[in-house]
C-alpha cells in the first residue's frame, strides 16, 4: 500500500456533470490507495443516502458553529442555507490509514482545497459536454423543481468559467471514457515515475 504523504485528490464539477460516478469508479479502481472523504451537508439525505457513508448530515446551526471553530478545510454555502464542507478531522482520519482522501466537492470547494494543498493535490474538473446535456441529465434525476433546475443550470454555467483553475479538465460525454481518463491521471499522481 502506498503512503499518501498527505496528498489529496479533488473531483469537482457542476451538479449533474458526473463527478459522483467518476468518484465511485476511482474508489473501485484504487481501493488500497484511496478513501472517500465524507463531506458535511445541511440538506436532507436523498434516496438511499446514509449518514456517515455518503455525507455527514448536520443542521445548518451546527455547520455554522463548526465554521466559527475553524473545523473545515473548505466549506461553501452552495444555495441559501445549504452548506457543504470538508472537515479537517475527516482528512486526518484518512491520512492516518495511509490512504489518499478522494474529495467529491463543488467547484468553489475544489478551488479552496486545492489552494491550501497546492503541492500535494490533483484536481480534476468534470465538464458536461454542453449545458443542454447537463439540463437533460438533471431533469432525468427527477429531483428538481423547475425553479431549482433553473438555479442549478445558472450555477453550472458560472462554475464552468472556473475549469481552468483545475489541474485537468475531463469532458464527460461518455462516462466510461471519462472514468478511464480520470483513472490515468490518478494512477500517475499516486505512482509517479
Amino acid at each position: 500500500m502506498a503512503v499518501s504523504q498527505n496528498r489529496i485528490i479533488i473531483i469537482a464539477a457542476p451538479s449533474g456533470a458526473g463527478k459522483t460516478s467518476v468518484t465511485k469508479h476511482l474508489l473501485k479502481t484504487f481501493p488500497a490507495q484511496l478513501q472517500f472523504s465524507i463531506s458535511c451537508a445541511t440538506r436532507p439525505p436523498r434516496g438511499h443516502e446514509k449518514h456517515g457513508v455518503d455525507y455527514y448530515f448536520i443542521l445548518a446551526d451546527e455547520f455554522r458553529r463548526r465554521i466559527e471553530n475553524h473545523e473545515f478545510a473548505e466549506w461553501e454555502m452552495v444555495y441559501h442555507d445549504k452548506y457543504y464542507g470538508t472537515l479537517k478531522i475527516e482528512l486526518e482520519r484518512i491520512w492516518k490509514q495511509h490512504k489518499t482522501p478522494l474529495l467529491d466537492v463543488d467547484v468553489k470547494g475544489g478551488i479552496n482545497i486545492q489552494e491550501q494543498y497546492r503541492e500535494n493535490s490533483l484536481s480534476l474538473f468534470i465538464e458536461p459536454p454542453s449545458i443542454e446535456e447537463l439540463e437533460r441529465r438533471l431533469k432525468a434525476r427527477g429531483t428538481e423543481t423547475p425553479e431549482s433546475l433553473r438555479a442549478r443550470i445558472e450555477k453550472a454555467s458560472y462554475e464552468m468559467t472556473f475549469k481552468d483553475r483545475f489541474d485537468k479538465v475531463i469532458i464527460n460525454n461518455i462516462l466510461a471514457d471519462a472514468c478511464k481518463e480520470a483513472e490515468e491521471y490518478v494512477r500517475n499522481f499516486l505512482n509517479p515515475l
